[in-house]
């Protein structure tokens, strides 16, 4: 087994934690169980470095990527506080550049690039139309995030085509990419539509996907 699959028990675990606290508003349990999952995550990523094969441009764009969302994720603990939320937005916005660069640089274009990009607007269009009304001044934020997201779901889809990627990876490149793709529309649905009572959940959407991306770091 792979050294960095030792995270993935201890990850549960902590997630779990992070889930209850979140339902039950235990904020200083939050306070300690969020920062460290992603630093589990992270651990994950940087236990690549154990394996002979491993990619310095993978594993360091994907560890840039988790340390700029250890940074949102602590912003993002203060939700009333709207600079708070605008600060981590930012950082997952840097994040996900990070992530993009990666799969740019490693991925491929082919003809299928034309259809997941046309799924991939249609999709922010219509999420778009949902929340528009509630978004006030955080439209232009949000449309750009809308947009850097979509573009690295995008490349990260590529890794299908691309022979720097196995089969196991490009399902791992992917899977992670969607993951958080969709936590981050639990995410907006609840501060921009409407109160969602069990989006916590969507953390084990976030964090699922995040660990992918670090797993695959160990399969090259």
């Amino acid at each position: 087994m792979k050294p960095a699959f030792f995270t993935v028990p201890a990850l549960i675990v902590t997630v779990s934690w992070l889930i209850w606290a979140r339902l039950r508003d235990r904020w200083g349990h939050v306070y300690i169980a969020k920062p460290l999952s992603t630093l589990l995550v992270i651990a994950a990523a940087l236990l690549s470095l154990t394996v002979p094969t491993w990619s310095p441009i993978y594993t360091t764009g994907v560890t840039v990527g988790l340390v700029l969302s250890l940074g949102g994720d602590v912003a993002l603990m203060f939700p009333q506080r709207p600079r708070a939320f605008l600060t981590g937005l930012f950082l997952f916005l840097l994040a996900h550049v990070a992530y993009t660069a990666v799969f740019l640089f490693l991925g491929r274009f082919s003809p299928w690039d034309v259809l997941t990009a046309a799924l991939l607007i249609l999709a922010a269009a219509g999420f778009y139309r949902l929340i528009e009304p509630g978004l006030g001044r955080m439209k232009g934020p949000v449309v750009l995030y809308m947009g850097v997201i979509s573009v690295m779901v995008h490349r990260a889809l590529s890794a299908f085509v691309s022979p720097a990627f196995t089969p196991v990876q490009a399902w791992m490149v992917a899977g992670g990419a969607l993951l958080f793709y969709l936590s981050d529309v639990v995410l907006a649905a609840d501060r921009f539509w409407r109160p969602l009572k069990y989006h916590p959940f969507s953390l084990a959407l976030y964090y699922g996907g995040q660990m992918l991306l670090a797993l695959a770091a160990s399969f090259f």
